[in-house]
């Protein structure tokens, strides 16, 4: 609720919530709520090179796929050399993925969010990637403003944050992030249907 009342001035405005997992739907319903406003999903995966810890991109569930801004030109221009066969591949599986945990709800509509106050809502951000994906996906939309929205970030996508959105909204900051689920007490995710029933039935919840 705490982030929801930072963002009151948006309440009846042309503004949608867009959450990024299952578990971002938990921090994004009572935001849409609050606000008055629709409560959809936007998917992503990160990409990962074998054994290693940081992802070289991310892939949104339309298939659009961004190298990690914290990779230089020439480190990307190196991995698509030496991995161009294993990265596609990948990016194949990840957006199959993508579209089984999707299922009925479907792709979010850019005509949704055009001209729209979208409100990006993440349980946790670890690294940029994530966010790039997102820049990836509203990249051919005209917004009239993008507000990121998460209760706990990394150094890393706070920094991403500032050069993606219009306004961003963090309750805590940390150097070390660990797993997205070492900061909640209680991290059981509702099943897929129950996800699409609180999207679905948001309208019903508006306070």
């Amino acid at each position: 609720m705490a982030l929801a009342e930072t963002l009151e001035e948006y309440r009846y405005e042309n503004s949608i919530v867009v959450a990024l997992s299952d578990g971002a739907v938990l921090v994004a319903e009572p935001i849409a709520a609050e606000l008055h406003c629709i409560l959809t999903i936007m998917l992503a995966e990160d990409v990962m090179l074998p054994g290693e810890p940081v992802p070289i991109g991310s892939i949104n569930q339309e298939g659009g796929f961004a190298y990690n801004s914290a990779l230089s030109d020439g480190e990307v221009d190196e991995i698509r050399a030496e991995f161009h066969g294993y990265i596609e591949s990948q990016k194949l599986e990840h957006l199959s993925h993508l579209h089984q945990l999707l299922g009925e709800t479907g792709v979010v509509a850019k005509e949704m969010l055009r001209d729209q106050i979208v409100i990006v809502v993440a349980d946790g951000l670890k690294n940029a990637s994530t966010l790039d994906a997102v820049a990836e996906f509203l990249k051919p939309v005209r917004v009239q403003k993008l507000v990121i929205v998460t209760p706990i970030a990394s150094v890393e996508s706070v920094d991403r944050m500032h050069i993606v959105a219009d306004e961003i909204h963090i309750l805590s900051t940390t150097d070390n992030y660990l797993d997205t689920n070492h900061y909640y007490d209680d991290n059981t995710i509702p099943g897929r249907e129950e996800i699409l029933a609180k999207m679905k039935q948001i309208i019903l919840n508006w306070h």
